[in-house]
């Protein structure tokens, strides 16, 4: 299994442990999409082909509601010249955003949202964020690299 990099803070209210990380190639590459495209967010649809892959979108450009789930928020050092987070609405299964989580100056929030369809099936997984080479979906902001993401699943342990 590739090395990771950041985990995940959780964001399911009652849950301390993280679902979902990055490994250091994907880190690198959300640094290099950030000095593009500005604050980042990930939905990961249950869908088949493309749709099975997570996607990755400029903040909110993705809206998401009641049928998803939020599995997790990286906190990565915003590029230089882009502004620091955005505000998220966090979603009915989100912790409260006055926790004292939100992304402070030069740091950047990037959600992992799920539907909450797939994560009925994916919830005894943790899921690690990883780039091959490859074209995915033209959709997702990472495609125009030669890049693509993917998931890394592993059984959660009690």
């Amino acid at each position: 299994m590739t090395a990771v990099a950041l985990e995940a803070r959780a964001r399911i209210a009652g849950e301390e442990r993280s679902r979902v990380a990055l490994t250091e190639d994907a880190r690198d590459l959300l640094l290099t999409l950030m000095r593009r495209h500005g604050p980042l967010m990930f939905h990961q649809s249950g869908g088949c082909c493309d749709g099975s892959s997570p996607m990755c979108y400029p903040a909110g450009e993705f809206l998401t509601g009641d049928a998803d789930v939020l599995l997790g928020t990286f906190r990565l050092p915003a590029p230089e010249g882009m502004p620091a987070g955005l505000p998220g609405d966090g979603g009915a299964d989100a912790r409260p955003a006055d926790e004292g989580h939100t992304a402070g100056p030069g740091e950047v929030d990037i959600d992992f949202w799920m539907s909450r369809e797939q994560f009925e099936y994916w919830k005894h997984t943790h899921l690690t964020v990883d780039v091959v080479d490859g074209r995915g979906s033209g959709f997702s902001v990472e495609a125009p690299e030669g890049k693509r993401f993917l998931i890394r699943s592993a059984l959660m342990e009690d």
